[in-house]
């Protein structure tokens, strides 16, 4: 029974790798090059209110990508948010209408960017910067129709 287990390990280990990497990715344009994030995609209700709430950590090159209904000045707060997070705000066309950096965790006050999104893409906070993530870049975005609002 041990040996069974410790053979079937390594088939499990893969196994976690390969859900690992079959999260859909968007890819953020930068001048110098292409940046990916592997993103959990959200739409219904039930998922944009929870988000990464009670999430205790969101590993580089992690994501999750908020689709909106439609495109307005989308606010969030970080209620029952452990950890600190950037949210980069990102119009119908894919263009990043700007960046709240290091939302800090547990609050209450809520924030946005003052511009209309359609899609806003959380990661971990620090991410944007380390990344060279900055307003006006193109994002491609997995499962989201492009130019609908």
């Amino acid at each position: 029974m041990q040996q069974r287990v410790i053979r079937a390990l390594p088939a499990l280990f893969l196994a976690a790798a390969c859900a690992r990497e079959s999260l859909p990715v968007a890819r953020i344009h930068r001048a110098d090059g292409v940046v990916e994030v592997a993103v959990e995609v959200v739409s219904t209700p039930e998922a944009l209110a929870r988000g990464l709430m009670y999430r205790t950590e969101l590993a580089d090159g992690r994501g999750m990508l908020f689709v909106f209904p439609d495109e307005s000045d989308h606010r969030f707060w970080m209620k029952n948010t452990l950890i600190p997070l950037d949210m980069i705000f990102i119009a119908a066309d894919g263009a990043i209408v700007g960046i709240h950096r290091d939302a800090t965790p547990l609050s209450t006050a809520t924030m946005g960017v003052g511009r209309p999104s359609r899609y806003v893409l959380e990661v971990p906070g620090g991410w944007a910067a380390r990344s060279g993530v900055a307003t006006g870049q193109r994002v491609e975005l997995p499962l989201a129709p492009r130019g609908s609002g």
